[in-house]
């Protein structure tokens, strides 16, 4: 009769080679994330102290010197109706239209794209930065 305990190897899985490769992707998809941002004219939204998301359907940026996009598209304040109609005919839910002006932007520009959008069914969103 053998009572001696038997001393059993742990089964144990090497992860540092896992780890590497982990780390590697992170870093890949950190970078790449940063580098496709829709938003590609540069402005300074305002802060606030809570942060709205909504499913955006296009992007309309009024940059400093109360210039209008679709996009990364210069449009004027009267071409403007037709050029969302174009992306707001796709839609087949309530579609949302995010407003992503500058700080210094004139308000009086940012509420006649807001009526505009409202006038074409649309919710208006204005996007702002999280106050810190």
């Amino acid at each position: 009769m053998n009572l001696r305990k038997r001393l059993r190897n742990s089964p144990e899985v090497h992860t540092g080679a896992l780890n590497d490769i982990l780390f590697i992707l992170l870093l890949f998809f950190l970078i790449v994330s940063t580098l496709a941002n829709p938003n590609v004219i540069k402005v300074s939204n305002p802060k606030a102290s809570s942060d709205t998301k909504a499913k955006q359907t296009v992007v309309v940026t009024i940059d400093k010197d109360q210039k209008l996009f679709i996009g990364s598209t210069a449009v004027t304040i009267e071409a403007l109706p037709n050029e969302l109609k174009l992306f707001l005919a796709k839609e087949t839910e309530k579609p949302s239209v995010v407003i992503n002006g500058d700080s210094v932007a004139n308000l009086g520009v940012t509420i006649q794209v807001m009526q505009i959008i409202k006038s074409l069914g649309a919710t208006p969103v204005v996007a702002v930065n999280p106050a810190h």
